[in-house]
């Protein structure tokens, strides 16, 4: 599907299935060590890992096939910064573009489906996702998050996406960095119960910062790495009960652990919601907040995205 495409692959859909978590599964599951510096993002160079990665989307694919729901994948690149890529020893490597030929190559494997299934390019923060205190400045976000935004942008990924971001200053710089590219994008949040960034930045003010302050503004917004009743307290609380909140947060990709982020990340015991409860439970917030993407994120497997399939063409 061609990137110019994907706001009307968007507006097409009512509903749209996310993948569940990876990077989580295969440190948790399958016992594999992650990159200091680049996560997964070099699995797709060695056959073990690859084959293990690969195993974890097809469970996800099948499953948007099976319920022939359209599908939302993310390109294994959330930590395939210059700088990262660098330190990890992997410079001489097209790290972004090779993970998004990994996707692409199971995509078109997909036959008709592969036409519901559009992947964006995963980008994140610089620092420590779960520390605001570690946020760039906007232009200093600029500047550093340029560089993928534009690498991942010369592929063929249908859309862009900074995701797990706790600041605002970052994402606004990040922001313009993926607008630059003429590639329509998304930006995702961390939130708190209190309707909050891990800056304390009210999501309203958030929203209606960027979208002031970039050109072209985002395509729009999701929250992730967010239990759902925590997203449901944040996007009714006062500061956030509005319009232009309910009309520019369009998803969530949600945790299984009610838990502060902090508390999640240091958590080294996997909280596990059970399947059918997770499943009907964020599926309800298409209802609630018409919502269109819904997948998950920390503590999800392919029961977990299964469970919510059904419960959204049930």
């Amino acid at each position: 599907m061609p990137s110019s495409s994907f706001p009307h692959f968007l507006k097409d859909h009512d509903v749209i299935l996310g993948e569940g978590a990876v990077i989580e599964r295969l440190k948790r599951e399958c016992g594999l060590e992650l990159d200091p510096h680049i996560v997964n993002a070099a699995y797709v160079y060695e056959d073990k890992k690859r084959a293990v990665l690969e195993r974890i989307y097809r469970e996800y694919l099948d499953i948007g096939m099976t319920s022939g729901l359209p599908m939302m994948l993310s390109t294994p690149t959330w930590r395939a910064s210059r700088e990262r890529i660098k330190l990890a020893g992997h410079s001489e490597r097209a790290v972004n573009a090779d993970n998004f030929r990994f996707l692409e190559d199971l995509r078109n494997s997909c036959g008709d489906y592969a036409g519901k299934v559009v992947i964006c390019g995963l980008m994140s923060c610089r620092g420590d996702a779960y520390n605001p205190a570690d946020r760039l400045s906007e232009q200093a976000a600029y500047g550093f998050h340029s560089w993928q935004a534009g690498k991942l942008a010369e592929t063929g990924v249908d859309l862009l996406m900074a995701a797990t971001l706790p600041a605002l200053s970052e994402a606004i710089g990040l922001a313009a960095a993926q607008a630059a590219t003429g590639k329509p994008y998304i930006i995702s949040f961390v939130l708190r119960p209190q309707g909050t960034l891990l800056d304390d930045t009210p999501l309203k003010d958030a929203i209606a910062t960027i979208d002031a302050k970039v050109d072209p503004k985002p395509l729009a917004y999701l929250a992730n790495c967010t239990h759902a009743s925590f997203f449901r307290s944040a996007i009714t609380h006062q500061h956030n009960d509005t319009p232009l909140v309910r009309n520019r947060i369009i998803g969530l990709l949600a945790n299984t652990a009610a838990l502060e982020p902090e508390a999640l990340d240091d958590s080294e015991n996997l909280i596990a919601e059970n399947p059918e409860a997770f499943g009907n439970d964020v599926a309800r917030l298409r209802d609630e907040f018409g919502l269109t993407i819904l997948g998950g994120c920390c503590g999800t497997d392919e029961r977990h995205i299964g469970a919510l399939a059904q419960n959204l063409i049930s």
